[in-house]
């Protein structure tokens, strides 16, 4: 897969247009700062206690690219109007196989860009994106899984079309709380 792929969300009248482009190590320093977010901290491993953490961060994603195991994207807002471009979130497509009818997808937005349907925006670009580039190897459905205490993160599956599926359980210490199996099949 070419780790130079971009994809791209269009602008609503109050939030700029998106860019969503694989990570590099000039993000490192927007990415430690949007890491500094307790909220985002609490639910998303995003360890970013040094510039030793957002480098291992960044080359492991750029090695899933590689592999071809996991397409994770910066999800970049556009200059608008006087504000300048900022890195306002993450998107990923992971564990995707060829032969394998199932993947999944995660995002997280940084605190500053929420409100702005960011994680919509992003989320929709990218499952339109993983069904094109992954039909031939049999993609039929994505997932998207979260903990039960993230009503946003349900809000932000049915906008984009995936149907609550099943409540799962807990499984600590890495989920500590029950949660929820949205999906969305190929169109």
């Amino acid at each position: 897969m070419n780790a130079t792929l971009l994809l791209t969300a269009p602008a609503t009248p109050t939030a700029p247009a998106l860019l969503l482009r694989p990570w590099c190590v000039d993000d490192l320093a927007e990415l430690a700062e949007v890491g500094r977010d307790p909220e985002l901290r609490r639910r998303v491993n995003l360890p970013m206690d040094g510039e030793a953490d957002g480098i291992a961060w960044v080359e492991a994603h750029q090695k899933g690219w590689t592999t071809g195991a996991r397409f994770c994207f910066a999800v970049v807002e556009e200059p608008f109007g006087s504000e300048p471009q900022r890195l306002a979130g993450s998107v990923v497509l992971k564990e995707v196989a060829s032969g394998k009818p199932g993947a999944e997808v995660g995002y997280w937005t940084a605190a500053a860009s929420r409100g702005r349907g960011v994680a919509p925006r992003a989320l929709e670009a990218l499952t339109g994106w993983a069904f094109d580039a992954f039909e031939a190897d049999g993609l039929e459905r994505v997932e998207l899984l979260h903990q039960v205490d993230n009503p946003a993160s349900c809000r932000v599956a049915e906008k984009c079309g995936y149907a609550f599926g099943r409540l799962l359980p807990a499984m600590p210490p890495e989920f500590p709380l029950d949660g929820h199996l949205h999906m969305r099949g190929r169109a």
